[in-house]
């Protein structure tokens, strides 16, 4: 990758989590896509390594979860046989939002299946000290995930939406049919009715697709690698937790949750990208040089 000044740095990753695709990165800074993608690659498994280290021993009274869908390559209709051993196809990301700090406790990336169900609370249950109230969808995989990760020390409660039959307005439109109602359902412990709402979290689904051009909906932006689609994700969620100050909260999640003590800029962001030896890389510009003789 050429290595780039931490200001050009800061731009690339700015404009990727305010809603930019790729190809438009380039553009706007002059910088080559591959450049780009090695920048992502690099900020992506930064930003993981330091969710996971230092987002633990919360105290969290609430949390919403939710998944949200997205496609890599083509969606599932469409997928080539060849192809599904690349991660071609439907792919779900799983969201726990705290409901006081709307911190973004934890997140995974892979299907929808009972399997990454449990995996994602166990990964939510690793990082909340302490009783907590959750609320989810009607997702049935959500039942034994929650019962598996936090046995009885959990108040689970579960909420379905009641949509409309839908109109010929809304079958035109690329919509879904009028929420007419809601359905909740206490699973476990004594959750407090009050505060059984997954409103945060749709709302956060919402800020995704729009920060993050691999999830805008009937565009050609979306994911052609998997690995690509996580690393894109792991920065939007460390963005939003330590750099973004929160419109009602005035201040970031992680500082919220005395998780930080100011505003990260972008730039400290990019700090977190370990620097890469410059005989590693003259050894890779070496071999591409030899490679392109040699074709």
């Amino acid at each position: 990758m050429n290595r780039l000044s931490i200001a050009k740095r800061a731009q690339v990753i700015g404009a990727l989590v305010e809603g930019n695709s790729i190809n438009a990165t380039c553009r706007m800074f002059g910088v080559g896509k591959h450049t780009v993608l090695r920048l992502l690659e690099d900020a992506g498994e930064a930003c993981a390594k330091f969710h996971d280290r230092y987002v633990r021993n919360l105290r969290v009274r609430r949390i919403q979860c939710d998944e949200i869908w997205s496609f890599i390559g083509a969606k599932a209709k469409n997928v080539r046989v060849e192809k599904e051993p690349e991660g071609w196809g439907e792919v779900w990301t799983w969201t726990a939002i705290d409901a006081d700090t709307k911190l973004c406790v934890s997140y995974l990336v892979g299907g929808r299946d009972a399997n990454w169900a449990y995996e994602f609370m166990q990964d939510c249950a690793e990082r909340i000290h302490g009783r907590v109230q959750i609320t989810t969808d009607a997702h049935r995989a959500y039942l034994q995930a929650v019962e598996g990760a936090f046995g009885c020390e959990v108040d689970y409660a579960q909420l379905q939406k009641i949509y409309g039959a839908p109109t010929d307005a809304d079958q035109r439109r690329y919509s879904p049919a009028k929420c007419i109602g809601t359905d909740m359902k206490v699973v476990s412990g004594d959750p407090d009715p009050k505060h059984v709402s997954t409103s945060y979290v749709e709302r956060q689904n919402l800020s995704m697709r729009m920060g993050m051009r691999r999830f805008t909906r009937l565009t050609n932006g979306f994911s052609k690698k998997f690995e690509n689609h996580v690393h894109q994700i792991a920065v939007y969620f460390f963005h939003y937790n330590f750099c973004r100050v929160h419109s009602t909260l005035r201040v970031t999640p992680a500082m919220e949750a005395s998780l930080a003590d100011h505003v990260w800029s972008l730039e400290e962001l990019c700090g977190l990208i370990p620097e890469e030896n410059p005989i590693q890389r003259i050894d890779r510009e070496l071999i591409l040089s030899a490679l392109k003789r040699t074709a």
